[in-house]
């Protein structure tokens, strides 16, 4: 069955389409399939699901974990709705700082792909937004890091900015003050 594969405004961000199939019974989608994958230059080895739920004005993030145990990430929704964003903080890098996003639902159909060497982060739009990613390392607590939500130098424009954060969330650094070691 095939996706679709939309390089993002940074061309390393892929936002992934699938297509769903329904009849009398229900429906049927390939969520991943790792030939077409690679075929769209997505060769990743996923090691580890992750599955959140969050109340509308949850904001998660902006989240990643330093080298050696750095993680590419592909984000679908199952449920509800999410403001889904990527930031680039590879040092060296013409995007350096830079930021893409895009609207994911079980709706749409869509999924976001975020290479290692990217912070990411998520709002929920909905109540009972349910996200399922896959990422390439496992968690490793020593490696996570995170950059504060609303820099400044960054500028995402969140679809609402007064959102509901974990106390960890809160007080995240700002991009200049982050620890990274991600090169271009």
């Amino acid at each position: 069955m095939p996706f679709k594969f939309s390089r993002m405004e940074i061309p390393e961000v892929v936002l992934v389409e699938y297509q769903k199939f329904g009849d009398n019974r229900g429906a049927f989608s390939e969520h991943y399939k790792a030939s077409e994958f690679r075929a769209n230059g997505i060769a990743e080895n996923f090691l580890q699901d992750n599955y959140s739920e969050s109340k509308r004005g949850v904001l998660r993030g902006l989240h990643y974990q330093l080298e050696p145990m750095e993680q590419g990430k592909l984000v679908s929704v199952l449920s509800g709705r999410v403001f889904d964003v990527a930031v680039d903080i590879r040092k060296g890098s013409k995007t350096f700082g830079k930021w893409v996003g895009a609207e994911l639902s079980a709706e749409n159909r869509r999924m976001l792909y975020v290479p290692a060497g990217f912070a990411h982060g998520f709002l929920a739009l909905e109540d009972n937004s349910t996200v399922l990613y896959k990422v390439t390392k496992e968690y490793s607590k020593q490696h996570e890091r995170g950059i504060i939500w609303n820099d400044s130098a960054i500028g995402i424009k969140w679809p609402q900015l007064t959102p509901i954060l974990s106390d960890k969330d809160a007080v995240l650094p700002k991009l200049a003050d982050a620890e990274i070691n991600f090169k271009a």
